[in-house]
């Protein structure tokens, strides 16, 4: 495809009236993500108390959230407010490589909330020494660049394609689904995106789950109070976890096996879940569920007031 052309996004057609009501919730729900996200990364970061290594990942979570709706949100309501719901092919690709690479670093972030939490309860004593501040600034940013690399070259590879359709059944940018309209050989782009796949999604929640197995095992040979208080700090992270890790299966699966086998509402409403439902979800959790976020976001507000 010459740079130029556009694509379009065909699911917006014919909505009609409704969009409107479409819009209005959406931007609610937009605000709601950018508040909520903004109260847990402003407490964690003011409050000397919260720089620990568990707040800061749960910070991380909320960037993340951010950086992830930002690359979607905006567009979604422009194509709901205007009869035009057209992008461009560069823009296409740039949008494809924010949602999923936000994807990638939410799993990447999980995965190091589950070493934090091994650490701590399988080496209590250790902790402090093991878990520094510079080791978890070097994890952070592998963090971050590892899935940004793998899913850019895919980006890369995407671009290099030769694109014979401009009409997409979704209302976001998704890599595959251009892959798709491309009328060349495109057997390169699905073996990486085999790899990828396998490197940043199967890899880490296979370590995580043997993380939490592992915890699991320490705890039953624990004291009663001592499994009382790594159950209470280590559920949160299971739920979100558990949250995502399923919303990321049904996007998946929909995208590569079930496509077009679906009613069009409930094909978006699953192709969503992972960029809609984890924003919201991380920040209601922990702000719930962890004591000390909790005090000091009330202690944020009434300090605005």
């Amino acid at each position: 495809m010459e740079n130029g052309t556009y694509f379009y996004f065909m699911l917006f057609e014919n909505l009609g009236s409704i969009k409107y009501a479409f819009f209005t919730l959406g931007f609610i729900f937009y605000c709601a993500v950018i508040y909520f996200n903004v109260i847990i990364i402003l407490v964690i970061f003011l409050e000397k108390t919260l720089h620990q290594p568990m707040y800061i990942l749960i910070s991380c979570l909320s960037i993340n959230s951010v950086y992830g709706t930002a690359g979607f949100f905006p567009r979604l309501l422009t194509d709901l407010l205007y009869d035009t719901h057209r992008i461009s092919y560069e823009a296409c690709l740039i949008q494809s490589f924010v949602i999923y690479s936000y994807a990638a670093f939410e799993l990447m972030i999980l995965m190091l909330m589950a070493f934090d939490r091994f650490v701590a309860i399988s080496k209590p004593l250790h902790y402090n020494n093991i878990i520094t501040t510079r080791l978890l600034t070097f994890l952070i940013v592998i963090a971050g660049l590892y899935p940004i690399t793998f899913v850019g070259i895919s980006g890369l590879l995407t671009a290099r394609l030769t694109i014979c359709g401009n009409k997409l059944l979704r209302v976001y940018c998704h890599n595959y689904e251009i892959v798709k309209l491309s009328c060349v050989n495109n057997t390169v782009n699905n073996i990486y995106g085999l790899i990828v796949t396998i490197t940043i999604i199967v890899i880490p929640l296979s370590f995580i789950i043997y993380t939490y197995v592992r915890i699991i095992i320490i705890c039953q040979r624990s004291t009663r109070e001592f499994r009382s208080k790594a159950y209470q700090t280590c559920i949160p992270h299971i739920v979100i976890l558990l949250n995502f890790s399923v919303a990321l299966f049904c996007e998946l699966t929909l995208s590569r096996f079930v496509n077009g086998e679906l009613p069009i509402a409930l094909n978006v409403v699953i192709s969503l879940e992972f960029i809609v439902v984890p924003p919201i979800v991380n920040p209601i959790v922990y702000g719930l569920n962890f004591p000390d976020i909790r005090k000091k976001i009330r202690h944020l507000i009434k300090a605005s007031k």
